[in-house]
């Protein structure tokens, strides 16, 4: 009995951690998550003048005990190349995210609370941003942000041409998906007995959305965060390796087009390199993702 009254005494988030400490394969996903982040903001500190490491006598040179992943067509690690390249897409979606979720929520509450007018703009703009193709949309945002900054001249100056660029767009774009699963729950959560008690009694719809609503959507923009992650790195992969990504970093992206020519003789390591290390993280995201949605879903409690 204590120990279903117990269960029963949870909150959704303490249950949540509770089934995710249980759950042996989302813990290890979260430790490789954790692992990337880690290299992510590292290896840029280990290792700053990548770019000045060129040894022309080591060029293409395979895997040995000196260099555990060999060295590109300039003589540059491998190894060093890929752990630079976390650092570039786990940044990547990680801002991309900051900006696309609480766009997302925010909007998403909005229309679902006020409906009518509001709902009205807001549903016509996403409806109108989704019917272009995403690939689309995103370079043709980065092309816009080419040679272009933001708050130039101060301290938090941001160059719009490099990962900024690449991460404003993203976020631009992806709050979508986000919008409608906050706006269908919140006009579903605004019409239950306690939110017409808090209307009743006098309280303003700003703290009827601060206090009862954005609470109890919340766990959707976490999990949104969580898979959100997946689709940054992978379209940040596609510009880079277009060219039109990130330009003064190393990125898994460029380092597939890069050596795309190289395994028709037989230089594999690179390639392998990037690949893997996209596999990796990515797998980890999809699979905690889906471990995080399962955990926070009161139908399964």
């Amino acid at each position: 009995m204590n120990a279903m009254n117990t269960t029963m005494g949870r909150s959704l988030w303490g249950d949540a951690v509770v089934r995710l400490r249980r759950d042996k394969t989302a813990l290890f996903c979260f430790a490789v998550i954790v692992i990337y982040a880690a290299v992510a903001v590292v290896s840029p500190i280990v290792f700053p003048h990548w770019d000045a490491s060129y040894n022309y006598r080591l060029r293409n040179a395979p895997p040995s005990f000196h260099h555990l992943l060999g060295t590109d067509a300039l003589g540059r690690s491998v190894l060093v190349k890929t752990l630079l390249g976390a650092h570039v897409s786990m940044t990547v979606g990680f801002m991309a995210n900051i900006i696309a979720i609480p766009l997302g929520l925010l909007l998403g509450a909005f229309a679902g609370y006020f409906g009518r007018r509001i709902d009205d703009i807001i549903v016509w703009f996403y409806t109108t941003v989704a019917s272009i193709p995403g690939i689309i949309l995103l370079i043709a945002l980065k092309f816009a942000f080419a040679d272009r900054t933001l708050w130039s001249g101060t301290p938090f100056e941001l160059d719009l041409s490099g990962m900024a660029g690449v991460y404003l767009a993203l976020g631009l774009i992806n709050w979508i998906a986000t919008c409608r699963l906050v706006r269908a729950e919140t006009m579903k959560i605004k019409e239950l007995d306690y939110v017409l008690a808090a209307r009743a009694s006098g309280r303003g719809d700003v703290a009827i959305l601060v206090r009862h609503i954005v609470p109890n959507v919340f766990h959707i923009a976490i999990i949104n965060f969580s898979l959100g992650f997946v689709g940054a790195i992978n379209a940040e992969v596609i510009l880079s390796f277009l060219n039109i990504g990130v330009q003064n970093l190393p990125s898994w992206g460029k380092m597939i087009n890069d050596a795309r020519m190289d395994l028709v003789v037989g230089r594999w390591w690179e390639f392998t390199s990037a690949v893997t290390a996209i596999f990796a993280v990515v797998l980890a995201w999809n699979i905690f993702g889906d471990r995080l949605r399962d955990a926070l879903d009161p139908k399964l409690k």
